[in-house]
């Protein structure tokens, strides 16, 4: 079946694999990106495919223009990938509000409006899939990680909500949660720059795994991550939520098992440093 795909965040990544992958496989794709220059070499190898249309998913009037865009280009959408993502470390005592909702305003609202935007499309054609790019992080937090996972936990409660509400309209919604790929956003975080040093036993770890993710053995291909999602799509199961990578399906296990009593009794967190606030 041919059909028409609207993915965010195609430059790099992820995202541009994926668009790659659907314009290979005859069907029809709006790519889209921030700077939309960096596709030309996709839009050039797959002329009566893949078109690109710029895309800043924390501006209400791209993402409007962007839907229109799809409509006028293709006639409508029936897939799109909630793709466009960043990440952000820093500990909970660090992230400032600021810096906490710049990390919503990509992985939490602009998915919600662009869903919002697509859905009536979708309804009135009976038929639609909603793909949101979640994580591992939707299922189990680390320390530093505590902004995104919470925007990755706050879009899997939105997929369910969404699931429900949809039931039997035809459009389905499922949230995707890749493990490890080998991508550019573990150096592509952005940091809390006011480090509290009672935390660095814990966080600097985690800061250290995900700038070397890329490099890590257990990182998947994101061709691999591609083809697992146009599998989906293409099948007549949608499950609500959808690990990709054995990664992935190892650590959703964990997270059902996680002891956090153990857990916490195996690394206390000093908290000498903190004795003059404690005072306060």
């Amino acid at each position: 079946m041919t059909r028409r795909w609207l993915i965010t965040g195609c430059s790099t990544g992820l995202g541009r694999a994926l668009a790659e992958a659907v314009a290979a496989s005859g069907q029809q794709v709006l790519a889209t990106a921030r700077r939309p220059e960096t596709l030309a070499d996709l839009r050039d190898r797959y002329p009566a495919t893949l078109a690109t249309c710029v895309l800043d998913v924390r501006d209400p009037d791209d993402c409007h223009n962007a839907v229109h865009a799809a409509v006028a280009r293709y006639g409508g959408v029936d897939v799109l990938v909630n793709n466009a993502g960043a990440g952000h470390f820093g500990a909970v005592e660090e992230v400032t509000d600021a810096e906490l909702e710049a990390q919503l305003a990509v992985n939490l609202v602009a998915p919600w409006r662009l869903t919002r935007t697509v859905l009536p499309l979708m309804r009135a054609q009976g038929h639609g899939d909603i793909v949101m790019v979640s994580s591992t992080a939707g299922r189990i937090a680390m320390p530093g990680l505590g902004a995104y996972a919470v925007s990755k936990f706050a879009l899997e409660g939105m997929v369910e909500t969404l699931a429900l509400e949809l039931a039997g309209s035809g459009v389905h919604v499922t949230a995707v949660e890749p493990g490890a790929y080998a991508t550019e956003w573990g150096n592509s975080l952005t940091e809390s720059p006011e480090q509290v040093t009672a935390y660095s036993a814990v966080t600097d770890p985690v800061r250290a795994g995900v700038r070397a993710l890329k490099s890590l053995p257990i990182c998947g291909s994101p061709a691999d991550f591609a083809d697992a999602v146009l599998k989906l799509v293409a099948s007549e199961e949608r499950p609500v939520r959808q690990p990709i990578g054995d990664d992935a399906w190892r650590m959703v296990l964990d997270a059902a098992q996680r002891d956090y009593t153990a857990l916490l009794n195996a690394r206390p967190l000093p908290v000498k440093a903190h004795a003059d606030a404690m005072s306060v």
